[in-house]
């Protein structure tokens, strides 16, 4: 994992001062890195009986993609409102300043599909809970996030295993 973590870049002060934003596209530019993430992140889930991934808005959809073609099956987009095209459901969360929304199709998820949720950062894990949340409702059982990096002290990880979905992370990174 430590070539993982070093092929993330940090960058300071963004998108404000004293945060230290980490930035997975340089690990997407790193054939090697990106190959060996997208490899760590099936490796708990194969065997297991997966039917979709669902990838969280915007980097889950390059690394959810990758994950679902790995496990050969589908792949579901946890969008922004008012992004996809069709009838959707939509699950509202919390920001640090008002809310938010992420939908799916009403036809993404069958009935008792299990789903994997992808993202590639997990922070305080509101938009994580919000599409646990809405994917439920759309009849998935959760069977696990993954992510590529957590932020610890900000509790995303437990804030979704306090939900009964079992999380995996690839590194970690102290701070905010």
């Amino acid at each position: 994992m430590d070539h993982i973590k070093r092929a993330i870049r940090t960058i300071p002060d963004h998108p404000k001062p004293g945060i230290q934003f980490r930035d997975v596209t340089t690990l997407l530019g790193d054939a090697a890195a990106f190959r060996a993430a997208i490899d760590a992140m099936v490796y708990p889930f194969a065997g297991n009986k997966i039917d979709k991934v669902a990838g969280i808005e915007a980097r889950g959809f390059i690394l959810g993609g990758a994950v679902a073609h790995q496990l050969s099956v589908g792949f579901v987009p946890v969008r922004k409102k008012g992004k996809l095209p069709h009838d959707t459901i939509a699950e509202s969360y919390e920001l640090e300043y008002g809310t938010d929304e992420v939908e799916i199709h009403t036809d993404a998820i069958k009935d008792g599909e299990n789903i994997l949720i992808v993202d590639d950062l997990i922070a305080t894990g509101g938009t994580a809970e919000a599409a646990i949340k809405l994917l439920r409702r759309a009849g998935a059982n959760i069977v696990g996030a993954s992510f590529i990096i957590d932020l610890p002290n900000l509790g995303g990880a437990r804030r979704v295993t306090n939900l009964g979905v079992p999380v995996t992370r690839l590194v970690e990174f102290e701070g905010d």
